[in-house]
């Protein structure tokens, strides 16, 4: 029987607000992908770029974990290339897929994508489990 998918990114992550960016978990295949939405709050802009990072490590550890609430950390990112800055009111669509894994490391891509239209690209590792 497959789990049940949590929207709640919450479930997965330690993260509260206001440091929590996602708002609602949309897939999740545990060691596969994940896909989530955001909707940043409007006091955040203009949203620093280095929030799209971190919401695209919130989602790689929502797709890395094999668990809910098992945990990780962000250990190295790599090759993000930006195209614009998010606007007021736009809902970002984060998507991660895992590319592989060696032990505790994950190597995923991501990238956060506004009306169809990508906004980062990125390339991280993530360590799954506790510190």
């Amino acid at each position: 029987m497959a789990a049940l998918l949590n929207p709640a990114p919450g479930a997965y992550l330690p993260h509260r607000y206001p440091f929590l960016l996602l708002d609602r978990v949309l897939d999740q295949q545990p060691g596969i992908s994940a896909r989530a939405l955001s909707r940043p709050a409007v006091s955040l802009f203009p949203l620093p770029q280095m929030l799209l990072i971190e919401m695209v490590a919130q989602t790689a550890g929502i797709a890395a974990v094999e668990r809910q609430g098992e945990g990780g950390f962000l250990a190295a990112v790599d090759q993000a290339r930006f195209a614009r800055h998010p606007q007021p009111g736009e809902t970002l669509e984060v998507s991660v897929r895992v590319l592989k894994s060696f032990g505790r490391l994950c190597l995923l891509e991501g990238e956060v994508t506004a009306a169809e239209e990508t906004l980062l690209q990125v390339t991280l590792t993530l360590g799954v489990g506790p510190l």
